[in-house]
């Protein structure tokens, strides 16, 4: 009965994250990227985090609204949704990336079940997408 307790206890408190990544391959030579804004994602820190990974990779963004400015080459869209339990937490984003209308990248975050007991739900934005988006442009120099 206990071993039976415990069990339960450890898959309760375990991480019940997915994450969904197709990598922009090698080919795509990106130095800037274009965000269209979303004014309904309201996740804190969310947009800059993203941006802030880029740059990290060598990649120039700026956030547009509306129809995509004509310099653009790659532009990004996103979403991400917040979930509350006692604060609000990042528990679902996706990011895709376009060259044109062709979509070059995806990636999806997503925590399952809403993050039940784990502990880890109440992570930063940041610590939750910068491995995501990492991933996302792994290729990119």
């Amino acid at each position: 009965m206990k071993k039976c307790a415990l069990l339960s206890i450890a898959v309760l408190l375990s991480a019940c994250t997915a994450v969904d990544v197709k990598e922009v391959d090698s080919s795509h030579k990106i130095d800037h990227v274009c965000i269209e804004n979303n004014p309904k994602v309201i996740v804190a820190d969310f947009v800059s985090t993203v941006e802030d990974v880029f740059q990290s990779h060598g990649i120039t963004t700026e956030i547009y609204s509306g129809k995509i400015p004509t310099h653009c080459v790659f532009n990004l869209t996103y979403t991400a949704l917040q979930s509350w339990d006692f604060s609000t937490y990042l528990s679902h984003a996706e990011l895709r990336l376009f060259k044109g209308r062709e979509r070059i990248g995806y990636a999806e975050y997503h925590l399952k079940g809403k993050g039940g007991f784990a502990l880890n739900k109440w992570a930063s934005v940041k610590s939750k997408m910068t491995p995501v988006v990492n991933q996302l442009l792994a290729q990119q120099k």
